[in-house]
C-alpha cells in the first residue's frame, strides 16, 4: 500500500516547489490565526447569536466541501443529515433528558448511521445519478420529519432545554453558549483539516482526479467514497445538532431541499475545494441573510445576484481566486 500511495502522490494538495510548500503553510497559518483570533474576539464585536450561527452553517460547509470538493461526489441531500440531527438532537435532550454533549452527539451518530444507508445506495451510480439519488433519499427524510409526531409537523421542535455542559456551565449564558459552540466548530474543522492532510484525504483527492486510476493503483474506491460519504455526513449532523441546541428549536427549513441548495451556494462561493473557502463562503451568506432580512423574500434575488457575479468573476471562489493571486498551492 506505501508504493501506490507514492504513486498517487501528483494528487497531493502540497504537491510543488519547496518555496510553492512553504508559502501556502504560512498562508494557511494567517488564516488559521485570523480564524481564531476572530473567535475569541467575536462576541464583543457582533451579537453572539449571530456569530454562532454562522458557525454551525460554516462547520455544514466545510462538511459538505469535504465530499464536493475533495471526493468529487455532489450530494443534493445533505440538508437530511443536518436537519435530521438537528431533530434527534433536539428530541433527545427535550424529551430524553440527555445533557447538551451527549444530546449533540446523538444527533452526530444518527447522521452518520443515515449516512452509511444514504452512501450505500448512492455511491453505486455515478454523476448526475448520485445527485439525484441523494436528493430522493433527502426528500423522504423531509417527508418523515414532517409526519412523524415526535417533530411537531409544521411547527417543528420547539422547547429544546440548553442544559448545563459537564453539570455546572449554564449553556443559557450567552457567553457560555458562545464558546461552547465556537470549541465545537473548531474541533469539527480541525477534524476535516486533519481528513484533507491525512493519507486517507490523498486517496480521496485521487479518487476525485482520476477514479480508474486510483482503482488500477489496488484501492476499493466504493469503500473509500463510502467512508467520506459517512465522514461528511456525520460533520454535517454535528452542525445540526449544534444549531438546534443554540436556537432551542428544529425546523422544517433545516431539512428541505432548498437547505442543500445553501449549503452548495456556500461552498462553491467560497471556494470548492479549498480548506477556508467554505467558511468564507457562508459567512458571506449568513450575513447577506441577516443584513438584507427587512427586504423579504427578496434577500433570495440578492444572494442569487451575488452568487452570479461571483462565478463570473471569481471561477475558483473568492478563496480559490486568492490563492491564485497569491500563487500558492492552496488555502
Amino acid at each position: 500500500m506505501s508504493n501506490t500511495t507514492t504513486d498517487i502522490g501528483e494528487f497531493e494538495e502540497n504537491t510543488g516547489e519547496p518555496e510553492h510548500r512553504t508559502r501556502s503553510r504560512i498562508w494557511q497559518g494567517i488564516f488559521w490565526v485570523a480564524l481564531i483570533g476572530f473567535l475569541l474576539i467575536a462576541p464583543a464585536l457582533l451579537y453572539p447569536v449571530f456569530v454562532m450561527q454562522l458557525l454551525c452553517f460554516a462547520l455544514f460547509a466545510a462538511a459538505f466541501n469535504l465530499l464536493i470538493g475533495f471526493t468529487g461526489l455532489l450530494s443534493f441531500g445533505h440538508a437530511a443529515f443536518f436537519g435530521g440531527a438537528a431533530y434527534i438532537a433536539g428530541h433527545a435532550l427535550k424529551v430524553w433528558g440527555f445533557p447538551p454533549l451527549l444530546g449533540i452527539a446523538t444527533g452526530t451518530l444518527f447522521a452518520a448511521a443515515l449516512g452509511w444507508a444514504v452512501g450505500s445506495l448512492a455511491i453505486r451510480r455515478q454523476g448526475i445519478y448520485f445527485a439525484m439519488i441523494t436528493l430522493a433519499l433527502a426528500q423522504i427524510v423531509y417527508f418523515l420529519v414532517l409526519q412523524l409526531p415526535f417533530t411537531g409537523g409544521e411547527d417543528g421542535l420547539q422547547g429544546i432545554p440548553r442544559g448545563h455542559l459537564l453539570g455546572f456551565i449554564d449553556l443559557n449564558q450567552p457567553l457560555a453558549m458562545y464558546y461552547t459552540v465556537a470549541a465545537i466548530f473548531l474541533i469539527g474543522f480541525l477534524v476535516i483539516y486533519r481528513i484533507i492532510h491525512s493519507p486517507f484525504g490523498q486517496v480521496l483527492q485521487a479518487i476525485r482526479e482520476n477514479e480508474p486510476r486510483a482503482l488500477s493503483l489496488g484501492y476499493n474506491v466504493d469503500r473509500f467514497k463510502l467512508l467520506a460519504f459517512v465522514l461528511s455526513a456525520a460533520l454535517a449532523g454535528l452542525a445540526g445538532s449544534t444549531k438546534a441546541l443554540v436556537f432551542q428549536f428544529a425546523s422544517l427549513t433545516d431539512a428541505h431541499w432548498q437547505m442543500s441548495g445553501e449549503v452548495i451556494l456556500m461552498t462553491l462561493l467560497g471556494g470548492m475545494g479549498t480548506i477556508f473557502g467554505p467558511v468564507v463562503g457562508s459567512f458571506i451568506v449568513v450575513a447577506l441573510q441577516h443584513a438584507l432580512s427587512g427586504i423579504g423574500s427578496w434577500v433570495q434575488v440578492v444572494i442569487g445576484g451575488t452568487f452570479i457575479a461571483c462565478v463570473l468573476l471569481f471561477r475558483r471562489g473568492i478563496v480559490g481566486e486568492l490563492a491564485r493571486l497569491l500563487k500558492i498551492n492552496s488555502l
